[in-house]
């Protein structure tokens, strides 16, 4: 079934070198990720962009050309150093060339309209049609050049682009009695130790991440439907601490993908009556040694064949290499003056100055 696409669409005013991205929607975040990968596309930043009053930018049109710009939005500009210019409302000769271009766009690149597994495989198309119009078109302006001809001229004139902006639209939420958090009419988790705390919902266009007290304590790959849940398994670890019961019919742990040696591990401990409580002690120490070490150790526990959360434990412990001792000065006080050298010589004097006694 055919998905509706918003297309956002930039242009160089000089060279017309145009950048056609599409997102699942058009919102704030969308609009600033759209930026980010202009300014990287075209290789720099123009020092003036031109905007059509687009709601997700332009939070209030005044008078003339005043606005109130979206808080977020200008962030971006102040990170790029551009300026932001709105057109006059039904103006379209302050626009021609974006408007004339909405319409070539869409007639050259969307028509017929093309198929895409994913919205990644559009987007990687999208900038290949690009760069193959900027090299085959020719530019309207500059007699026997064309457009990216011209652009590789306007290049050099573009403002240096630094980091990317961070470009996250923000919001509060509070995280339910289930350690979930409600944003864009779907649900998702977060570490349980944060359940009934206000946080911060920062959405990307292509993830959400929870923030509480400036600590992350959710990352997800973001949904566009409703009425979803995604869980990560790994935040309901400290409830399964207390309740390893949980682990068997928990909603959070179906289809958790694990290391191959871990589900074998697991297995394994299914049919003894603390069987849960160890794999859970096992899964615990992911926290102190890290997924893949625990994964090597289990591997080396199935292969031995004594399968059990104290070998595994024993082993994970023998194989991390314990941090050296910090040097220790003492106070300038208790220092010695004299620092001694070692001098195994003075034993076999001692031994020839006691023989020639005993003599």
């Amino acid at each position: 079934m055919p998905a509706l696409v918003k297309v956002a669409h930039f242009r160089l005013c000089h060279s017309r070198m145009p950048f056609v991205v599409a997102f699942p929607r058009e919102s704030l975040e969308m609009v600033l990720d759209a930026h980010a990968q202009a300014f990287e596309f075209f290789g720099g930043v123009c020092r003036r962009g031109i905007y059509d009053n687009l709601k997700t930018a332009v939070d209030k049109v005044l008078l003339g050309k005043a606005r109130v710009f979206n808080r977020r939005f200008l962030q971006l500009c102040s990170h790029y150093l551009f300026e932001p210019v709105a057109c006059t409302p039904a103006a379209g000769w302050e626009k021609g060339q974006v408007e004339n271009q909405v319409k070539t766009i869409r007639r050259r690149f969307f028509t017929p309209l093309p198929k895409f597994a994913t919205l990644a495989d559009l987007n990687d198309w999208l900038r290949q049609q690009c760069l193959a119009y900027a090299r085959t078109q020719r530019h309207p302006e500059h007699a026997g050049q064309s457009v990216w001809e011209a652009f590789e001229r306007e290049q050099s004139h573009l403002l240096q682009r630094s980091r990317p902006f961070d470009g996250y639209a923000e919001s509060m939420a509070r995280v339910s009695t289930v350690s979930l958090v409600n944003f864009d009419r779907n649900r998702y988790s977060v570490d349980c130790r944060e359940i009934g705390q206000a946080v911060q919902v920062r959405s990307y266009a292509q993830q959400v991440v929870i923030v509480s007290n400036g600590r992350v304590i959710g990352v997800h790959p973001r949904q566009f439907g409703r009425d979803r849940t995604i869980y990560d398994p790994w935040h309901y670890l400290p409830a399964l601490e207390k309740k390893p019961g949980a682990l068997r019919n928990g909603a959070p742990f179906k289809g958790w993908e694990l290391p191959e040696p871990v589900c074998q591990v697991r297995k394994k401990l299914q049919g003894r009556p603390d069987g849960d409580r160890q794999f859970v002690d096992i899964l615990a120490a992911v926290r102190h040694y890290g997924l893949e070490a625990v994964e090597r150790v289990c591997s080396q526990a199935l292969a031995e064949r004594t399968v059990s959360r104290d070998v595994i434990l024993n082993l994970l412990s023998r194989h991390q290499q314990e941090p050296g001792a910090a040097e220790v000065l003492p106070p300038q006080h208790l220092r010695l003056k004299v620092v001694p050298l070692s001098d195994c010589a003075r034993y076999d004097r001692l031994l020839s100055e006691v023989t020639d006694a005993a003599v």
